[in-house]
């Protein structure tokens, strides 16, 4: 398995080579994570973890099992479709809890860990770094410490099944200009908001852990998510939120900040793609080959709208749009170069973006139910907090 994903990692100069051994790669992955009884996923209550989640039951045989502390964007609700499958475990607490993560590695004796768990909006980190110290870093530290420890109690079979992914963002890299090349796996970290510096060095942690101890770590750096079930506080659930409410859509500064979006449904795809045939120690950036304004954005989701929903009193729906004041560090452009997962592990995203939009606008006008149970007082408060002073409440 090793002289496997060593001969990989040397024969990436030939593409032709390379697709076999990562054929041949695929089946051996898939065989090592099949020979557990168990995954553990951290977060998976939250936006992508639910969905990661709930794609797991319906493409694997092995059972899974949900660790998460439930906080505003923790949302049981998510998973409530199989809250009683029989390969589906929820545990309520957090990865900072060591004797809780502990008992869970010795009952659950899993081959793999998937770690979602963060705080991940960069306005909530400007407004409140401490959170997102405690969770990201201190969080991440407490899970490896914990992880490394279950490790070592494993026979060396079960330590060479074993995997521990962590899944990071883009952000860690920092800005890019109109005309710079997009982020790779090898760029210089350069993070510029709370958020993005606080994955960036729970990123460095999980490669530490790898190269010092010697667990057999993978890294995923993904671009911007969407898709069912993201809290209404992200740029295009908010959207679409205040677009059906007849609310202003409040754009950031000149609305030409860049990013590149990526389906949930294929980010998910590409997690489990790196679990089983990803080289430890590796980093797989994931993207959606979809760069895109933020002002074209919003402009498409009112265009689906107004289609979806021809009736409404307001529409045409572009013209709530609002700009606002810029946030703080604000980077303006975001890009991935997903090559190396598409060449080494045969990964592609699926969904173009402008038929991952109409899914998710679709989703959300027949969710309105889950809508109005995340949007509560407190997201209202946040809401005003963020916005009132910039002219978009």
């Amino acid at each position: 398995m090793i002289l496997v994903r060593e001969a990989i990692r040397r024969k990436k100069q030939d593409p032709v080579e390379a697709q076999g051994l990562a054929t041949l790669n695929l089946y051996l992955g898939s065989f090592l994570i099949l020979m557990s009884d168990a995954i553990i996923v951290t977060g998976g209550a939250g936006f992508i973890g639910s969905n990661f989640v709930l794609q797991w039951l319906r493409q694997e045989s092995v059972r899974i099992v949900n660790l998460d502390s439930l906080t505003y964007a923790g949302n049981p609700a998510n998973l409530l479709s199989i809250s009683d499958h029989p390969r589906y475990e929820f545990v309520h607490g957090d990865v900072n809890d060591r004797g809780l993560v502990a008992g869970l590695f010795r009952r659950i004796q899993p081959g793999s860990i998937v770690h979602f768990a963060a705080e991940s909006h960069v306005d909530r980190s400007i407004l409140g770094p401490e959170e997102f110290v405690r969770t990201n870093i201190q969080g991440t530290f407490s899970l490896l410490e914990e992880a490394k420890a279950y490790w070592n109690s494993l026979p060396d079979a079960g330590k060479s099944r074993f995997r521990f992914l962590h899944v990071s963002t883009d952000e860690v890299y920092g800005s890019l200009g109109e005309n710079d090349a997009a982020f790779c796996e090898t760029t210089a970290y350069a993070p510029n908001s709370p958020y993005a510096a606080s994955k960036a060095a729970s990123d460095h942690l999980v490669r530490a852990y790898f190269h010092t101890y010697g667990l057999p770590t993978l890294t995923t750096n993904c671009s911007n998510n969407y898709g069912p079930f993201q809290f209404p506080e992200k740029l295009i659930p908010l959207m679409i939120h205040n677009a059906l409410n007849g609310k202003p859509l409040p754009v950031y500064g000149d609305g030409k900040n860049v990013r590149d979006w990526l389906y949930v449904g294929d980010h998910c795809s590409a997690i489990r793609c790196v679990l089983h045939n990803g080289c430890p120690g590796e980093t797989y950036n994931v993207g959606g080959h979809s760069e895109r304004r933020n002002i074209d954005v919003v402009n498409t989701i009112c265009a689906v709208l107004d289609e979806l929903r021809p009736h409404s009193p307001h529409k045409p729906h572009a013209s709530l749009i609002t700009y606002v004041t810029d946030r703080p560090g604000h980077d303006r452009r975001y890009a991935i170069n997903c090559s190396r997962i598409e060449r080494e592990l045969g990964w592609q995203p699926q969904v173009t973006f402008e038929g991952g939009i109409r899914n998710t606008v679709a989703w959300y006008l027949g969710h309105q139910d889950w809508v109005a149970g995340v949007t509560s007082g407190s997201y209202r408060d946040w809401i005003e907090t963020q916005y009132a002073k910039r002219g978009g409440a």
